[in-house]
């Protein structure tokens, strides 16, 4: 056999899923870790309170694998919800973390390398979108972080998830 044909995946799409939700998890529990009021309420520097932050991320994940899967594009709308308690978002996160498994057991590994022009947008293949929505997660949560500290909360540890490859 040419080993300069054959390929290995370096990372299967269960183990993207598995860092992703991991990810999800810590995010969760940032958003756990907010005072109901300043949830909604705070910020600094005229960036947008952690709630609204939560809102664009529930906006992204599962409209992203569900265009994928439906194989349907359109643009970006920001989640019409509007939350009105910790409790509803936190509710809607767990619903989105369910709806994700769901979906990602539909998407075949040959399409994680095929363009996809997600929201009409992002016309990139699909694994580079998907690492677009994990970043944009991480990075919002980086916000949570200064945040919680600027309250005087103590962020959950950013180390603890799940580890790379471990089932949730």
């Amino acid at each position: 056999m040419d080993i300069s044909t054959k390929t290995t995946a370096i990372i299967t799409p269960s183990e993207i899923l598995t860092y992703w939700q991991g990810h999800r998890e810590l995010t969760r529990r940032v958003i756990d870790a907010f005072p109901e009021k300043e949830l909604f309420t705070f910020s600094i520097g005229g960036m947008r309170s952690f709630a609204d932050l939560a809102k664009e991320l529930l906006s992204m994940a599962v409209p992203t694998l569900e265009q994928v899967v439906k194989g349907k594009v359109e643009a970006y709308e920001e989640e019409s919800q509007n939350y009105g308690t910790k409790a509803e978002i936190l509710k809607a996160w767990d619903e989105a973390t369910e709806q994700i498994n769901i979906y990602w057991q539909q998407i075949g590994e040959e399409k994680f390398r095929e363009v996809f022009n997600l929201y009409g947008q992002y016309n990139y293949p699909l694994i580079q979108n998907l690492y677009y929505i994990i970043d944009n997660e991480i990075h919002h949560r980086g916000q949570g972080y200064v945040y919680l500290r600027a309250l005087n909360i103590a962020p959950p540890p950013f180390w603890e998830r799940a580890p790379f490859g471990e089932p949730q």
